[in-house]
Order: structure tokens, then C-alpha cells, then sequence
């Protein structure tokens, strides 16, 4: 079985996939989109060269995404302890479903081929020190690959 895809990107805080505009001169992606997404491809590309694969993961794919936020400064030292502890959670935007998608879309073609082969999708949000903001993925084949 092929080792799991692991690699972590560090982002001020977890940027989610901006809707397309649509303007008489044709449909673009938002700049911020596109920049969120050249990052995590170049941390994958990172990740694909440690493992030493030269081609897209084949088969059914398990994606887990963990979106690390930085605690506000302004909680109080009790709340940051809360967070830190997980009894906290971020119900802030990006919406934990536009993330993950700016994630596997980014990742199309370079890790797998499509995203429709993932068949398992865990997207979870954290509080965490500001040094560790980000988001940290993993893609695992299933066991059914084997």
C-alpha cells in the first residue's frame, strides 16, 4: 500500500474557496483564491518529492483536513485555555466546506487525479498557537487498494 500523503501548509489563518466572478469580460477566480491554492500545491509538490512519487495516487482516496486557527488576542487567558484544550472550537469563516474545497481542488491532478476519488472526507477546525496556524492534510489510500 502507497504511504499516506502528509504535509502541512502555514497560513495566518485557513483561507476558503472564493466563488467565481462572473463580469462581461468572462469568469475569473478571486486572486486570493488562486494564491491559498498555489501554496498548497507547492507544500504537496514538497510532500510528493519526499515520498518519492512522480504520479498522481490511484485508486480510492481518505482526505483529512485540519484547519488550525490562531486564538484571538483579545480572549481572556481562561478561553485560550479552552481552545487550546479543544472544548473550544472556531465556528468562524471560511466554512469548514469551502476550505476542504479550496484544498482538494488545489490538489487535482498533482496528488490524485480527480477528486472524485475520494470517498472519505474528514474536515475538522482547531484553535491553535499562532506558529501552527494553518492547514494540515493528509491523503490515504483505502485499504480496498491494496
Amino acid at each position: 500500500m502507497t504511504a499516506p500523503v502528509e504535509f502541512f501548509v502555514p497560513m495566518a489563518k485557513p483561507v476558503g474557496k472564493a466563488r467565481a466572478r462572473v463580469t462581461s469580460r468572462g469568469t475569473f477566480t478571486p486572486a486570493a483564491t488562486k494564491a491559498a491554492e498555489r501554496k498548497v500545491q507547492a507544500y504537496a509538490k514538497g510532500a510528493l518529492r519526499f515520498l518519492g512519487l512522480d504520479k498522481p495516487l490511484e485508486g480510492q482516496l481518505m482526505a483529512s483536513i485540519d484547519l488550525n486557527y490562531p486564538i484571538p488576542a483579545s480572549w481572556s487567558q481562561k478561553r485560550r485555555l479552552d481552545a487550546l484544550s479543544g472544548s473550544t472550537r472556531p465556528t468562524v469563516r471560511p466554512d469548514a466546506d469551502n476550505a476542504a474545497k479550496l484544498v482538494l481542488d488545489a490538489l487535482n491532478g498533482l496528488v490524485y487525479a480527480d477528486d472524485a476519488q475520494i470517498v472519505s472526507l474528514r474536515v475538522e477546525k482547531w484553535y491553535v498557537h499562532d506558529h501552527d496556524a494553518g492547514v494540515r492534510v493528509v491523503i490515504t489510500p483505502t485499504r480496498r487498494n491494496a
